[in-house]
């Protein structure tokens, strides 16, 4: 028998490649638009949420929302720090009228961070929200009001 047609007798093992944790062998990063999707998605699922961004962002949104291919920005009103292990948000949100502003900021800053941890395996080190509106049952909304009025 020659040299290439012997073998060993036994199960054969394969030859350990690399070593450690297959898990610990390379690094993840996460964009910042990812997390500011993820948290965008989570604030707006939240009652008493009517609108993300202040005027000029909603205004500017709904005009990219009617260019063919602008979609909704699932992004408006949030903005992410992300670091390797750590994220940090800030969020402006339009709130409906009659809803405690406080129960709305609290279960925010829940859904998001519960959203984004589990998502991304980031701590979410902070949720800061700033309130920049209240809409009011009568008042017509701004991507309404930018629809022209003759056709």
């Amino acid at each position: 028998m020659s040299e290439s047609q012997q073998h060993t007798e036994g199960p054969r093992t394969p030859a350990k490649r690399g070593g450690g944790d297959p898990a610990t062998r390379g690094r993840t990063t996460i964009a910042d638009g990812v997390v500011e999707k993820i948290a965008g998605l989570a604030a707006r699922d939240v009652i008493g949420v009517h609108a993300m961004g202040g005027g000029l962002a909603r205004t500017l949104g709904a005009v990219r929302d009617r260019v063919p291919g602008g979609g909704r920005s699932a992004t408006r009103g949030v903005k992410a720090e992300v670091g390797e292990v750590q994220t940090a948000l800030d969020l402006e949100i339009v709130v409906d009228y009659g809803v405690a502003i406080a129960d709305v900021a609290r279960s925010v800053r829940e859904n998001v961070i519960s959203a984004v941890e589990r998502m991304t395996g980031l701590e979410v080190v902070e949720v800061n929200i700033a309130v920049s509106d209240v809409k009011l049952p009568d008042e017509a909304d701004e991507e309404e009001e930018s629809e022209p009025r003759l056709q």
